[in-house]
């Protein structure tokens, strides 16, 4: 239990260093003009790679029986996933919720909706990842 906690707490610091750099990307594609969902996926195809590199240096076991080459691919398919998921999370809290909500659209302007749809989307998306990366890349013991 100590050693999933342990895990668990390094996989939310690559986690957070990883929202950062798609943070600030979305944020300076979303400022600069650039569609939420464009900026949504410019921001998650480089924090993909950013959590790739430090997630299997520091946080899962590599697989013995996994060449580096599978488990990239892998790894790229999960997150793909994740970006479905992404983009679908922001279009439900900005397309779905937000733009149908009268008392929501009083509190705050759209871009600030986008901005906490990103963050919203990005808890999400972090369970997923956590969860399909131990069962399908961690070393089984």
């Amino acid at each position: 239990m100590k050693k999933l906690i342990a895990q668990i707490l390094k996989f939310g610091v690559v986690g957070i260093i990883s929202f950062i750099v798609d943070f600030t990307i979305y944020t300076t594609c979303n400022f600069l003009g650039c569609p939420y969902l464009i900026s949504g996926l410019i921001g998650f195809i480089v924090s993909v790679i950013v959590n790739y590199l430090l997630s299997m240096k520091f946080v899962f076991e590599r697989r013995d029986d996994m060449s580096r080459k599978k488990e990239f691919i892998i790894y790229v398919v999960l997150s793909a996933i994740g970006l479905g998921l992404n983009e679908l999370f922001l279009y439900i809290c900005v397309d779905l919720i937000y733009v149908h909500s009268d008392f929501l659209m009083g509190l705050y302007g759209e871009r600030i909706a986008e901005i906490i749809a990103k963050i919203i989307a990005t808890g999400l998306v972090m369970i997923y990842n956590f969860v399909s990366r131990k069962l399908i890349l961690e070393k089984r013991d």
